[in-house]
């Protein structure tokens, strides 16, 4: 498991929490999955959880289809650092 993947990960979505077109319950709900990824727990588990976060997320109809892509590149990311 890759810890600095996991950095990455957390700086693309601080960098998508303070997008200005971005709706603020999708900011709101970007900010509770980088606390998850910031926790001092099993890196396994926090991706776990971040990754299940990012999957409602995705499925959120005010998301526009490029932030969704961006999630999706994220989420691919988190996925490599957990296998």
């Amino acid at each position: 498991m890759d810890n600095e993947k996991i950095l990455v990960a957390i700086n693309f979505l601080k960098e998508l929490e303070a997008d200005t077109q971005i709706p603020k319950n999708i900011k709101l709900r970007l900010g509770q999955t980088i606390k998850t990824l910031e926790q001092n727990s099993e890196i396994s588990i926090k991706v776990s959880r971040a990754l299940s976060e990012l999957e409602d997320l995705t499925e959120d109809a005010n998301m526009q289809p490029f932030t969704r892509t961006q999630l999706f590149n994220i989420v691919s990311m988190l996925e490599m650092a957990s296998s």
